[in-house]
């Protein structure tokens, strides 16, 4: 008779942010969930797994160095630079020694992956409680999940990074008795109505049903998101123009008003400490 092997618990939740397509705004939506995980009082440690291109750490340092100079704590979360080229030998070991310090108390743990497969890409998605896949809103980028029929559209067989996604959730399950929560994020939406952007909803309706994930509307395609970035704010930073260092308009509040419904279509708890995007909206208004 076999005996269940018992859950290896962790007292942080695990949260990686993953996709091999590169581009689709990783590092934005791990710096956003940090972020809004902080202002809602939780303790917050991320991890870059890309220690060439080193997008997160730079959004993270950029945020230090602004902190420094408007004389503001914004909320910093513990973070690491995983090296994954040094003693390539024992990386994954390194890297699950590294999860299990930062996730020994109770809070989140927010991972940036690359956007390429490795053994450690895939050890990764082994240890997350919830994976969040931004994905571009094309069929150019729904590739890395599945292939579709050129006339109907419809799904015709899976694809590279989803297979290893099963893979994952099969070594989670089998290692820690848990199963991962997979969020699957439409991201740089345009805001007009397009059949492009129907058929990619139809065709992601109908995977999430096939592959057992969520998928919910991310980002928009807004020019704000990338001007935060120089100095590592956020859409739930305070929307001032000290914190800003620029005068608050109605793009800001659109965004935060957008990443507040994307927090709450992932079951993830927002920010308490700032005003609502609506809020923020009407003052603006006022103005």
């Amino acid at each position: 008779m076999s005996v269940e092997r018992p859950a290896r618990v962790r007292p942080a939740q695990v949260i990686l942010v993953g996709n091999e397509k590169g581009g689709s705004g990783k590092s934005t939506v791990a710096m956003h969930i940090a972020i809004s995980l902080i202002k809602s009082g939780q303790r917050v440690a991320t991890i870059d797994l890309d220690s060439r291109q080193k997008t997160f750490t730079n959004y993270i340092e950029n945020r230090r160095a602004w902190a420094e100079h408007i004389g503001r704590d914004l909320g910093v979360p513990d973070h690491i630079c995983f090296d994954s080229d040094a003693d390539a030998d024992n990386r994954q070991a390194r890297f699950t020694d590294t999860v299990d310090a930062l996730a020994s108390s109770p809070g989140f743990v927010v991972i940036d992956a690359p956007g390429h497969d490795s053994q450690l890409v895939q050890s990764a998605h082994s240890l997350a409680d919830t994976l969040v896949t931004p994905l571009n809103d094309s069929f150019v980028d729904f590739d890395v999940l599945a292939n579709v029929d050129p006339e109907t559209f419809n799904i015709t067989g899976i694809s590279h990074y989803a297979l290893m996604v099963q893979e994952a959730r099969a070594q989670r399950e089998h290692l820690d008795n848990a199963n991962m929560d997979w969020i699957v994020l439409r991201n740089r939406l345009s805001m007009l109505s397009s059949r492009n952007k129907r058929l990619v909803g139809d065709a992601l309706e109908q995977l999430s049903r096939r592959l057992n994930f969520r998928y919910v509307e991310g980002l928009a395609e807004r020019m704000i998101f990338r001007e935060f970035y120089p100095r590592g704010i956020t859409a739930v930073d305070d929307l001032d123009q000290k914190t800003l260092g620029t005068r608050p308009t109605m793009s800001h509040a659109t965004a935060r008003l957008e990443l507040e419904n994307l927090l709450g279509a992932m079951g993830l708890r927002g920010s308490t400490e700032s005003e609502s995007g609506e809020a923020v909206g009407e003052r603006l208004d006022a103005a």
